[in-house]
């Protein structure tokens, strides 16, 4: 039985190889002969080492020209092919021979393109090679919108504009934001609002530099926003100096703006009128924080002693106190008072004066001093405001305040 199985398998193996080509007409007549006996053994049709060698030979012949189709004699059904001796599982595994192409056919280009495709190691000419124009590539991540320019057209059209992206990239997912958005689609829309809001052509660039992100803010809630200043009595002029001055004014919401100029309102003790020419002046008091102005009010109260209505004189005249530096207010205000002695009333009537550099105040108080014209109660002959000290250039200070030359000032402030 184990030499029955082995002689079994080397014959499926020999039939996957030859199963087109013509078998031996003496093994179709052992075939008969096998069938027509009683006594047939399958050993017999077993063929000899002849003849094993010249089926393999007959199939390499047959395979290599591409003809894999069976025999007119195989189609007869008298013939008892060796297969149908097989036991069925053999049977089952024998697979259907592929058609394999016919290399003696037409070449096989001849459908093809005349001129195949070139290779990328194939050389070319000096001309050839200058002729390449090879585009940049977009960079997948860069600290710069310089990088993105000459792929987008949204960027351009910016830069035309008059937008500084290398002031841009430095706020906080600012770059990114313009990256995503389309000029036509989402820009062009924006500026026509921009437009009729009143802030000039020549702004447009400036103003989108300091606030990009009002490019994605919707159209509708800017356009509520205004007419909310439309209803707080603000002109059309009003609110575009505001809008212009202050960028971000326009990101806030109804709610925020209407909190927000009613704290000013309230805490300062101000008119409507007076607060909206607060606002107006200073429009950044609406969008800055608001921690700042409420420590500036209690120094200005508890620190350094003024009134609470001396504080809203102050602050109706001098905005910018609201949001000045609690230190440098101190500094300016101890010289003022404790050093050149100005009362807290004359403060009063003169805040911008905490506006001044205190290097400044000091030098013209210290010439003046040293001239012998420090002057600066209204009731004594020879006096100097605190206006005249602080806001004239150096030429006119010397001439009509200090009764001296420039050439006398330059020379004292270098024995300082």
């Amino acid at each position: 039985m184990a030499l029955w199985a082995r002689q079994v398998s080397r014959w499926g193996c020999l039939l996957q190889t030859a199963r087109a080509a013509e078998f031996p007409r003496k093994l179709r007549g052992r075939s008969s002969t096998a069938q027509a006996c009683p006594g047939f053994s399958p050993l017999a049709l077993l063929p000899s080492r002849n003849d094993l060698l010249r089926w393999r030979w007959q199939a390499c012949r047959h395979v290599s020209v591409g003809s894999c189709s069976p025999p007119d004699s195989a189609k007869d059904a008298s013939f008892s092919s060796p297969e149908s001796n097989l036991p069925s599982p053999v049977k089952q595994e024998q697979a259907k021979p592929e058609t394999l192409p016919d290399l003696n056919a037409k070449i096989l280009y001849e459908d093809w393109d005349d001129i195949p495709p070139s290779s990328a190691l194939e050389e070319i000419s000096e001309e050839e090679a200058v002729q390449i124009i090879a585009e940049p590539l977009l960079p997948l991540q860069s600290s710069t919108l310089r990088d993105y320019v000459d792929h987008s057209e949204t960027l351009v059209k910016l830069v035309h504009l008059g937008v500084d992206l290398s002031q841009v990239e430095k706020r906080q997912k600012a770059g990114q934001l313009l990256l995503t958005l389309d000029f036509e689609k989402d820009i062009r829309k924006i500026l026509l609002f921009l437009k009729d809001v009143g802030v000039e052509d020549n702004q447009l660039g400036p103003f989108l530099t300091k606030n990009p992100y009002i490019l994605a803010e919707d159209l509708e809630a800017l356009e509520t926003r205004v007419a909310y200043l439309k209803s707080k009595k603000f002109g059309k002029a009003e609110i575009a100096q505001m809008v212009s001055r202050a960028p971000y004014l326009l990101l806030f919401s109804v709610e925020r703006l209407d909190n927000r100029l009613g704290f000013f309102k309230n805490e300062l003790g101000l008119s409507v009128k007076k607060t909206k020419d607060l606002v107006i002046r200073l429009p950044r008091l609406l969008t800055g924080k608001l921690e700042p102005v409420k420590e500036n009010l209690q120094v200005c109260q508890i620190e350094l002693g003024f009134q609470r209505n001396e504080i809203q004189q102050i602050v109706f005249k001098t905005p910018k106190i609201l949001t000045a530096s609690k230190k440098r207010l101190k500094q300016t205000f101890d010289y003022l008072h404790n050093i050149m002695g100005i009362p807290h009333h004359m403060l009063t009537r003169f805040p911008q004066v905490f506006n001044s550099r205190l290097l400044r105040i000091k030098e013209r108080h210290m010439f003046l001093t040293f001239l012998g014209r420090a002057q600066y109660d209204p009731a004594q002959p020879s006096y100097i405001s605190l206006d005249q000290l602080v806001s004239l250039p150096d030429e006119v200070f010397c001439t009509e305040i200090a009764k001296a030359s420039i050439q006398d000032f330059e020379k004292f402030l270098k024995t300082l």
